[in-house]
């Protein structure tokens, strides 16, 4: 998986960061998660904001208020009515005796979430029945609106507040009631909808031409306290927690309703729908009803009837009746618990995922083995306790923080960190095998560092060929000369006869001494073959650079190479704290014997019997049949001819010829 994702951009970015200083590198990571959670929150702020208030939504979900809502009751256009009053709109004479009948039950106030757009007989009944209700209806600024369209006639605006605020929200087209209604009090119905078709917030006042209405929800309260002159003010708090403006009204002192920065309340959905009592309207009508529910209420008249297009979701159910909206915004304000977001929120967000990375810059940088696992846990775990906070607000204070943004965050910060740190094992275990193959086999490198040590023997037969090569009178040599000079000569010796070995397909199993053993796999001609020729390269290329003029009373140094074939056993022992890796078995006794023996028959390479029968195309001499040193049993030893050996110098002297170009013909 590493090797395919370091070919990549960001794995080579990750690996590029991995050698950088730990921690600088955990800060930039840091860094770069925030600047991609904000890039991330800014292109995508739509479909991510949707998404955040369907899961911030879970507050309500969970532990709804189920207790029943007293003060309103709804009194609903519903199918049962519909059917035994006739299709809708109702005549205005059957909207006049629901409003005498709500009266007549005590209900205090009367709301409509009805508009009476057009003239109709009946007019004056209905206006007379709302005047003594007392009641407020409904207008309808269109907020988004393709072409102008103004019916009706705006009324009751607002005083105090400006429309020149360009943050409010703006109408340029209304459905108002007809002029025979100018003296009902009205309040607007406008809603804000988002992608998801759902109703979250509500213009708390909306400008159309150059005034200011406000909701039904604010005219109910005003409407309440009997002031004459309908004035408001649009302030500003300091604190960390207040809301970005609160609306505060002249005719109810200490009400501060909270509203967003273009002065929209939150609907709240802290009360489960069923804690909202509704009565048919056809029953209220009728007098099928208990008048002891509707008195000193207020009743709010809308529609239920799915015929009658006004169902939106909301986080109980996917098609709940607007009229419903219009109730929890009422027992919202009356509470004084519209859920708001304070002026501060996106600093307390960003202290939120500055808080997260601090705990995963600290956790990723104690390099322990479960850091990996912490920091997999945490990237799941640290979301968790971001929407959790947020829930914990919203039920305790009507606070909606938001959590996507500390989510994200920390998502996407302890990725990279686990990233970094799965790049960095990887560098440093890349780095632990690099050094381990300097001083051992690659194949044995890979089994030492991919497995558990263990005091067992851990080995296994396997034919091979040797090559045993020596540098004849190092040790006398190095009396008489400096260390360093000598360690000089030994490094150029065993660097090039390991580039010699390699070149050739063999491998290098130890450096001993002034003397060092390679291995071929197999006890075939073609490894023999590749040993004979590795030594022939290493006499030519080695001899030659080797100090020819030894020092006074010493024998020049001198080459001595033994090659032989034959089964061995490969693998490690010792405790398993110190282990050791080694070749055992008479092949290798027998390959150390023939490289003493080029001394005594003095020949710089001799092969063993059995590589000699693996060599028939070669120009080998025998040399005899010998007891070698420490073994009973007598081996024919043999070497390669002056033909060979001179052949091998000449091609390895052959010119190196370059075409150059240019010159004369």
């Amino acid at each position: 998986m590493w090797s395919r994702l370091r070919n990549l951009p960001i794995g080579k970015s990750l690996a590029a960061i991995a050698m950088l200083n730990p921690a600088f590198a955990r800060v930039g990571l840091l860094l770069l998660a925030g600047v991609i959670t904000f890039l991330a929150l800014t292109l995508f702020r739509a479909p991510l904001g949707t998404f955040e208030e369907r899961v911030g939504e879970i507050a309500w979900r969970l532990n709804p208020d189920t207790e029943t809502e007293e003060r309103i009751n709804i009194i609903a256009i519903d199918e049962k009515s519909i059917e035994q009053l006739g299709a809708w709109p109702w005549s205005r004479v059957t909207m006049a005796k629901l409003a005498d009948a709500l009266a007549a039950a005590g209900a205090q106030l009367q709301l409509y979430d009805v508009v009476f757009a057009e003239a109709r007989e009946g007019d004056s009944e209905l206006l007379t029945a709302l005047l003594a209700a007392p009641a407020a209806i409904s207008q309808l600024p269109d907020l988004q609106a393709s072409q102008q369209i103004k019916t009706g006639q705006l009324t009751h605006a607002l005083n105090g507040i400006a429309c020149n605020n360009s943050t409010l929200n703006t109408a340029s087209s209304y459905i108002a009631n007809n002029a025979d209604f100018a003296a009902v009090p009205k309040g607007h119905i406008a809603a804000l909808l988002d992608t998801d078709g759902a109703v979250r917030k509500v213009p708390a006042v909306v400008c159309v031409d150059g005034k200011v209405y406000p909701a039904l929800s604010i005219s109910a309260l005003l409407l309440a306290t009997g002031s004459p002159r309908w004035e408001a003010s649009l302030n500003k708090k300091s604190g960390i927690m207040a809301a970005q403006q609160q609306l505060q009204l002249a005719g109810y002192p200490g009400l501060n309703i909270p509203l967003d920065a273009v002065g929209n309340m939150r609907v709240s959905f802290r009360k489960a729908p069923e804690a909202y009592r509704a009565f048919s309207a056809v029953d209220v009508i009728n007098g099928n009803i208990n008048a002891e529910e509707l008195e000193n209420t207020w009743a709010l008249i809308g529609y239920t009837a799915f015929g009658l297009v006004d169902i939106v979701p909301t986080p109980f159910d996917g098609a709940a009746p607007g009229v419903e909206i219009q109730a929890r915004i009422l027992g919202s304000v009356l509470d004084n618990e519209v859920p708001y977001t304070p002026a501060r929120g996106p600093l307390l967000l960003a202290c939120v995922s500055v808080m997260f990375g601090l705990l995963l810059f600290a956790l990723s940088g104690t390099r322990e083995k479960a850091t990996g696992y912490l920091l997999a846990v945490c990237g799941l775990l640290f979301p968790l306790l971001a929407l959790v906070l947020h829930i914990q607000l919203l039920a305790s204070v009507s606070i909606w923080l938001g959590w996507l943004c500390p989510s994200l965050y920390s998502l996407l910060a302890a990725g990279l960190l686990l990233l970094h740190e799965y790049a960095r094992v990887k560098l440093e275990r890349g780095r632990l095998m690099s050094n381990l193959s300097s001083y051992l086999p690659v194949d044995i490198a890979k089994e030492i560092a991919y497995s558990l040590p263990n005091s067992s023997i851990v080995a296994h037969r396997q034919s091979v060929t040797l090559l045993s090569a020596d540098l004849r009178n190092f040790s006398a040599y190095t009396e008489s000369r400096p260390p360093e000079e000598s360690a000089a000569l030994l490094h150029f010796f065993f660097v090039r006869a390991t580039e010699i070995i390699e070149s050739h397909k063999g491998q290098v199993h130890e450096f001993k001494g002034d003397s060092l053993l390679a291995l071929w796999t197999g006890s075939d001609e073609q490894s023999a073959t590749n040993a004979l020729q590795a030594a022939l390269v290493m006499q030519r290329t080695i001899q030659e650079v080797l100090p020819q003029t030894p020092p006074q009373g010493l024998e020049p140094l001198a080459l001595g190479i033994g090659i032989e074939q034959g089964p061995v056993l490969v693998g490690s022992i010792g405790p398993a704290h110190r282990r050791s890796h080694t070749l055992l078995g008479e092949t290798v006794t027998i390959a150390l014997r023939i490289q003493d023996m080029t001394i005594d028959l003095a020949q710089p390479i001799l092969i063993g019997e059995c590589a000699a029968r693996q060599l028939p195309d070669q120009h080998l001499q025998s040399q005899g049949s010998y007891l070698l040193n420490g073994l009973q049993t007598p081996h024919t030893l043999f070497a390669p001819s002056q033909s060979l050996r001179a052949a091998g110098k000449q091609q390895s002297e052959a010119p190196s010829l370059k075409l150059l170009h240019g010159g004369r013909h």
